[in-house]
């Protein structure tokens, strides 16, 4: 089980990094843009958006695919 772990870049990283992550890299309106959700777009904060993400397994898929093209 650690063997598949090991090759996994999201393990160890918490969904609020990698939203931290985004929002540095591209700021909100680009996110908002690339990812078109409501919490990107209005009024748009990490709070908001972490319980929006945990409840929504598309838009978390999402978030994590896109946090891993920037790496």
């Amino acid at each position: 089980m650690n063997q598949i772990q090991t090759n996994n870049p999201l393990h160890g990283v918490t969904l609020e990094a990698i939203l931290n992550h985004l929002v540095n890299y591209y700021g909100w309106e680009q996110l908002g843009i690339r990812i078109n959700i409501r919490c990107f777009n209005e009024t748009p904060s990490i709070k908001s958006s972490l319980v929006f993400l945990r409840k929504t397994a598309w838009a978390r898929k999402k978030v994590e695919e896109l946090y891993l093209e920037t790496l």
